[in-house]
């Protein structure tokens, strides 16, 4: 990772003249900005209040040499204990616009999903159910196309403003997404997301509020919720389910640390007392060793791994 030195004063006072004073933070605890609560400092933490400015903070990190990292709600990403050396562009602290028109909501990359999908149902708008719970940005959903309960963002998405690593920004089409099972041509190319189109119908209100309460109690009932955690630890591997392969292999309540494999849904590990990054990392890497042995199936992460373990 790149080793700011003599220029961070010089980067830091950029940051600052794009940004503003009162939107640029140093040494910032990541465990203040992820849904694991977990994370040493971030050397800058910066907050864009325009697309525009994120355009321009990027390029100013390219041309200073410094590593960046585009942040929604940290939904899907643990954050080593030593931190971050270089700079988080925090995009879920002002980039909340959020707009309809007709049946197309529009919305800024730092929109919570379940803000979208409130708005959504009271305007009678259909199709944003299954997104009510996700504990992520607009912004980081594409990403990933997240998903759940049958629903990922490919169903709903029309379009997507993205900031190209060249400095370009570009319309894209569902299709040009390229959204597949938590990937997607944004992941694939470094691609970052600035607005999101959502294409929803015209629906029954009541009948909306219903799905999404059934929907709220179903995760109540069934994940844990109300521990720290990055949401499901592992993609879904072919033909079988994380959580039912690591419960048969015994790890349920597995734990180092702080770190836990849920007793109430084994596919997530949570930060049950005051958990570091090296406890999660501990028990990912014992639930990946042990699935592969007894099963002869690896699981592959769904969180995403920022700055040296």
């Amino acid at each position: 990772m790149s080793d700011l030195g003599n220029d961070k004063p010089s980067l830091a006072a950029r940051l600052v003249s794009i940004a503003g004073e009162d939107n640029v933070y140093f040494d910032e605890p990541m465990s203040e900005h992820t849904t694991f609560a977990i994370g040493g400092p971030a050397d800058i933490y910066v907050v864009p209040d325009t697309l525009e400015r994120v355009r321009v903070l990027i390029d100013t990190c390219r041309e200073f040499g410094s590593d960046y990292f585009v942040l929604g709600r940290g939904s899907d990403v643990l954050v080593s204990d030593a931190g971050y050396r270089g700079v988080i562009i925090g995009m879920a602290d002002a980039l909340d616009d959020l707009t309809v028109e007709g049946e197309r909501v529009i919305a800024q990359a730092g929109v919570s999903l379940s803000d979208a999908a409130e708005m959504a149902c009271a305007l009678s708008l259909t199709g944003m159910e299954f997104a009510c719970g996700i504990p992520g940005t607009v912004g980081g959903a594409a990403f990933m196309n997240a998903g759940a309960y049958d629903g990922c963002m490919a169903d709903i998405i029309e379009s997507a403003r993205v900031l190209t690593p060249a400095g370009e920004i570009l319309t894209l089409s569902n299709e040009e997404l390229e959204l597949g099972y938590r990937s997607s041509r944004i992941s694939k190319e470094g691609l970052v997301v600035l607005e999101v189109t959502y294409l929803l119908h015209e629906g029954n209100e009541a009948e909306i509020r219903a799905k999404m309460d059934d929907l709220t109690e179903r995760r109540t009932a069934k994940q844990p919720l109300e521990l720290p955690s990055a949401g499901s630890t592992f993609k879904r591997p072919e033909g079988y389910f994380a959580g039912k392969l690591i419960c048969d292999a015994g790890l349920q309540g597995y734990r180092v640390g702080g770190a836990e494999v849920s007793t109430k849904h084994a596919g997530f590990v949570v930060n049950v007392d005051h958990a570091t990054a090296a406890d999660v990392h501990g028990v990912i890497e014992h639930v990946q060793e042990e699935v592969q042995r007894q099963f002869g199936v690896h699981l592959e992460p769904e969180v995403r791994f920022l700055g040296e373990v």
